[in-house]
């Protein structure tokens, strides 16, 4: 449960034939691509990074489905929302608010300790996403949502 992990190990995966005939019933596939064997994120504070964490989660949830898990607000600190802010693109569309990263990097301590304070006292709420439509080869638009960029701490800090 509490291992390195587990599931990024190389695993070669076996499918079978479109049409088995004889000794060639399974076609083989090669491992997984990239550097399946180094970890996502450098170490926190803790020396427990926030992957590992939010995994032991994970599997305590799938060993015991009926079990409320009701204390997780502390894995999001305000280490783990700066870790998410610097891990953000720079260069990234504006949402609603209109702050960008930089806008937002000229205060960061305060913003971010702010940011961690209307979270932990439920009075933080997520904005609305700006709507931008994206011309297709088509002529038919597509329409991109931005959220602000507080949400994109938020979010990336829940996911890693």
């Amino acid at each position: 449960m509490y291992g390195e992990e587990k599931s990024d190990s190389l695993i070669v995966a076996a499918k079978l034939a479109n049409n088995p005939q004889g000794a060639e019933s399974v076609e083989r596939r090669s491992g997984a691509k990239g550097n399946a064997e180094q970890p996502h994120m450098r170490r926190t504070q803790s020396r427990e990074s926030m992957s590992q964490r939010l995994s032991r989660v994970r599997e305590a949830a799938k060993q015991r489905k009926k079990e409320r898990f009701t204390a997780l607000f502390h894995l999001l600190t305000a280490e783990a929302l700066e870790t998410a802010f610097f891990s953000l693109s720079r260069k990234a569309a504006a949402g609603v608010d209109g702050v960008r990263w930089k806008d937002y990097a000229e205060n960061l301590k305060v913003n971010i300790a702010d940011l961690h304070r209307r979270l932990h006292q439920g009075s933080y709420r997520a904005q609305p996403g700006r709507r931008h439509y994206i011309p297709k080869a088509d002529g038919k638009q597509r329409p991109l949502g931005i959220a602000s960029l507080e949400d994109k701490i938020v979010q990336y800090a829940l996911v890693k």
